[in-house]
């Protein structure tokens, strides 16, 4: 049947996560009727928490599109950073790997399920099933993770626990998750403007400064009276305020001159032409503090070998994040994709 002239096509969606106008409509359909959810889906709102008695149980199911290299590393980080945004200790794994037809060997399916391993030892948690298969259509692995994690109900952190005058922190900086996701996919790109050392420690961005939160977390709840967390992933800080600010119905302020950017990371970030405060940052870890104790949670966290930058706070308004660097406050534009969205687009169309 042929479409009405007058019928708008609809519009293929880009690569990364829903758009927001798209995403609301679907999660204000998924009502919660069981009184023993906690905290059910919502804009922001990365973990589900369901009464489980004496504790509380956090839920986090996260996928690896964009990285192929150590993508069980990433799969453990990404899934672990929400848990502890939350204040839970994550306790248990499920993966789920989708390996491509004709390009998938035993040895691929035993080295993604090492690094699993590995990072779940150093996180003390446990594999406790999922699901393998080799997957027509595919043309790289694409691993999903759903994590449980545990917290005394008392000291759950949601991003709903924001206040008006809290400051906001941030920590080591971004886009460290792009900077290694570029150097390690599209290394081509950076020979001519890296050093051999300086694409290798691009690279090693996954593990120094690293991709994981949980450390960042648990120093900061115990130094201090942290009210939220969030864990910027695709779309970047950028991103990542926003849905702080929708989930706390509070407007955040935010200078974007004091976003750590470490100098290599800008380096790759120019190299490929891509804006890094919209870049997907996994590693940093945003943190809302009750303004009393913002100094003292910065050292703590600067104790621990943690890089700590006070770059905001929030306030009553209306959900959004503004731009306040010295001139008058304006809106600060929501990235509707991923910055490095293009790049992988480009590798595609090339390919």
């Amino acid at each position: 049947m042929s479409r009405p002239a007058d019928t708008p096509t609809p519009r293929a969606l880009a690569v990364g996560k829903l758009p927001v106008d798209v995403l609301a409509p679907l999660l204000d359909r998924l009502g919660v009727d069981d009184p023993r959810v906690v905290l059910g889906p919502g804009i922001g709102l990365d973990c589900a928490v369901v009464d489980g008695g004496d504790r509380l149980m956090v839920y986090k199911s996260d996928p690896i599109t964009f990285a192929t290299d150590e993508i069980g590393h990433y799969l453990v980080q990404v899934n672990a950073n929400d848990i502890a945004t939350t204040g839970a200790v994550a306790r248990w794994l499920l993966v789920t790997l989708l390996l491509p037809e004709g390009r998938t060997t035993a040895e691929t399916a035993r080295g993604i399920m090492a690094q699993v391993h590995a990072a779940c030892s150093a996180l003390g948690i446990v594999v406790i099933g999922g699901h393998t298969e080799i997957t027509a259509g595919l043309d790289r692995p694409i691993a999903v993770g759903a994590m449980v994690g545990e917290v005394a109900r008392e000291r759950l952190i949601t991003p709903r626990g924001a206040r008006a005058g809290d400051r906001l922190l941030i920590t080591k900086g971004v886009p460290i998750e792009a900077t290694s996701l570029l150097a390690r996919e599209f290394p081509q790109r950076l020979r001519d403007v890296l050093s051999p050392q300086e694409l290798g420690a691009a690279r090693d961005f996954l593990h120094a400064p690293g991709i994981g939160v949980t450390r960042d977390a648990r120093v900061a709840i115990t130094a201090g009276r942290v009210t939220a967390m969030h864990d910027p992933t695709e779309g970047g800080v950028a991103s990542a305020l926003w849905e702080m600010a929708e989930a706390s119905a509070l407007t955040v302020s935010v200078d974007p001159s004091r976003i750590p950017i470490p100098a290599l990371a800008r380096r790759v970030c120019v190299a490929f032409g891509i804006d890094p405060l919209a870049s997907i940052a996994s590693g940093a870890l945003l943190i809302a503090v009750d303004p009393a104790d913002s100094d003292a949670v910065c050292a703590a966290l600067r104790r621990d070998g943690i890089d700590c930058a006070a770059i905001g706070a929030l306030h009553d308004g209306p959900p959004r994040v503004e731009r306040v660097d010295g001139g008058v406050p304006e809106i600060w534009p929501r990235p509707e994709v991923d910055a490095i969205a293009a790049v992988y687009a480009g590798a595609c169309t090339q390919t």
